[in-house]
């Protein structure tokens, strides 16, 4: 017979007595003291903070190339609505038309301006370069110390830098990987943006969802104004630059408008840059013609800095320049080129995140008063 059937019935009381207390009975993991079971529960939040941390360490590159697509993202969108100003279509055509308008544009410049282009930055770093150690000799002759040795050895390095930078405006790309996950996320970013900001919001609690929903509005309005502005001041530079430098007929007119142009979207450091090389090759064609390249470089960041920049920062988030600078050089050490350009977009999401944290904070003790 089965074991079932010689079981008598006093067993089988005890067995389904013990089978029902068994959901609720203590078990080896389970903690009784009640100040013990609180400070577990505590101490498994932070590792598991110290855990996410970790985590987004580790991912840190694909999470800026994430970032970077919600960056490409609010600078379509922003277009996409400016049309909506003056077109009253539907908003997947505008955004349509916004892409179909930038990469028209870039055609037309690999067309009718990539040939050019592609041969001013061949010649551009031994212009650089003698120039450079131009500015060395005349330095020693006037009582400085300076080991010509050294100096060609930090401009071959240097110049390996900007034949980097010449060589994409030539048509070389380095990281087209990354440039084409950051342009597909941002069409999918841009298409259908409450799609993914509801997605969102549904993971978290519900008494948090209406401020994630505002907070999120504050920080795409101030992504597009910053992205809206970078784009102004940089046709601004890059257009302006061009123009001066060719009535004047300074050589490479149309790479160091280019180049202008291409390092304003970096503050603080591309305009630096861009100066020095407009300065040097300026004054390869003569002294004249060098004081003229400062001069251009004078009024063109003047009318950036005093005009289009304070303009548009008042409708973003004005951040402090050593602040920006800062992130900058974090953020271009840990993650190069990429970190460099998407350090100030960065910080201004963090600012609007700290700003809308610190509203609540006020009105919760503002009630709490009350």
């Amino acid at each position: 017979m089965s074991e079932a059937a010689n079981e008598t019935p006093a067993k089988s009381r005890r067995n389904r007595k013990l089978m029902a207390a068994a959901p609720t009975a203590v078990g080896p993991t389970d903690i009784s003291d009640p100040l013990l079971r609180h400070e577990a529960k505590r101490a498994f939040v932070w590792i598991g903070m110290v855990g996410l941390v970790a985590l987004a360490v580790l991912l840190a590159q694909p999470l800026l190339v994430i970032f970077g697509g919600m960056v490409f993202a609010a600078m379509v969108d922003g277009g996409a609505r400016l049309l909506g100003r003056v077109l009253p279509v539907n908003r997947a055509i505008r955004v349509t038309l916004v892409l179909l308008f930038a990469v028209a544009f870039l055609t037309w410049t690999a067309m009718f301006a990539g040939s050019q282009i592609a041969a001013q930055a061949s010649e551009l770093p031994a212009i650089v370069q003698a120039q450079t150690l131009k500015v060395a000799a005349w330095l020693e002759t006037h009582g400085f110390r300076i080991n010509t040795g050294n100096v060609q050895g930090l401009i071959e390095q240097a110049i390996g830098g900007v034949r980097q930078v010449t060589s994409a405006v030539g048509g070389v790309i380095g990281g087209l990987t990354t440039a084409f996950l950051i342009v597909v996320l941002g069409i999918y970013f841009a298409a259908e943006p409450q799609l993914y900001r509801r997605g969102f919001a549904w993971m978290l609690p519900r008494e948090e969802r209406d401020s994630f929903d505002v907070t999120a509005a504050q920080m795409g309005r101030t992504l597009r104004m910053l992205m809206f502005g970078r784009l102004v001041g940089m046709a601004v530079e890059g257009v302006g630059t061009w123009l001066m430098l060719a009535i004047y007929g300074v050589p490479m007119a149309g790479l160091l408008g280019l180049l202008t142009g291409l390092l304003a979207f970096l503050p603080n450091i591309g305009a630096p840059i861009s100066g020095l090389l407009m300065v040097l090759v300026g004054f390869s064609g003569g002294w004249e013609m060098g004081v003229y390249c400062i001069f251009v470089y004078v009024v063109v960041q003047t009318v950036d800095g005093n005009i289009i920049v304070p303009m548009i920062a008042k409708k973003t988030a004005d951040l402090a320049p050593a602040l920006v600078l800062g992130a900058q050089l974090i953020m271009g050490a840990l993650f190069g080129i990429i970190g460099l350009m998407l350090a100030d977009p960065l910080v201004a999401m963090l600012k609007v995140a700290l700003e809308r944290q610190s509203e609540r904070n006020d009105r919760s003790e503002a009630a709490n008063k009350v």
